[in-house]
């Protein structure tokens, strides 16, 4: 149904290579209102407010939810039953190809969005007063929280603020921190299983 030729759009543009050049196709009257109106919604999107891969699709899905009854003419020029679900998607494939090929700057600006996706872990922070560092076969910064907690963070690649307690960890006790974390599973040879830990990405000195 209508809601196929949606989906497949979103997937066309999640996986589209944005680096190659599209070949433009001729399109009907109603394909090319149905380009255009896409576009133009697409246009007044305000990009401040796009932060990651499921706002763009969101406002992917907001644009084409607001065309949706063109979909209707634009299946019957293609001669497209609207319960054809293969047809449908194939049609939604085709509406992709067509913001691209005529160069819809909006449509490939969040396809972008959508195509470096989110399959970075979401990340956290939690704040408290530095403690220590932990050795445990790689480093784990130690923080007591507001709630007089101590938590633990992972110290596994480079981040940024990392240059502080490289060079000398004890000038950082008592100070209060924000780190950004990620979970992510590792597996711990000495108990042979895998497990969340919270990685750092960044540490910032309040």
């Amino acid at each position: 149904m209508m809601k196929k030729a949606i989906v497949a759009v979103l997937l066309f543009f999640a996986a589209a290579q944005f680096t190659k050049a599209q070949t433009k196709v001729a399109m009907g009257p109603a394909v090319k209102k149905m380009n255009d109106s896409l576009c133009n919604c697409m246009s007044k999107v305000d990009f401040d407010k796009i932060h990651n891969g499921k706002d763009a699709e969101s406002a992917f899905s907001d644009c084409f939810t607001k065309h949706a009854d063109l979909l209707v003419d634009v299946a019957a020029e293609k001669k497209i039953s609207i319960t054809d679900d293969t047809a449908m998607n194939k049609l939604g494939e085709e509406i992709g190809k067509n913001l691209m090929s005529e160069n819809c700057s909006a449509a490939v600006k969040l396809g972008v969005k959508m195509a470096a996706n989110d399959d970075q872990p979401e990340t956290s922070t939690t704040e408290g007063v530095f403690k220590r560092i932990d050795l445990k076969g790689f480093n784990y910064l130690v923080i007591k929280d507001a709630g007089n907690s101590e938590k633990s963070f992972l110290w596994l690649r480079q981040f940024t603020g990392s240059e502080g307690f490289m060079t000398d960890a004890a000038k950082m006790i008592g100070k209060k921190v924000k780190v950004t974390w990620q979970e992510i599973e590792v597996y711990v040879p000495e108990a042979k299983g895998y497990y969340k830990v919270k990685e750092i990405t960044g540490v910032d000195v309040l």
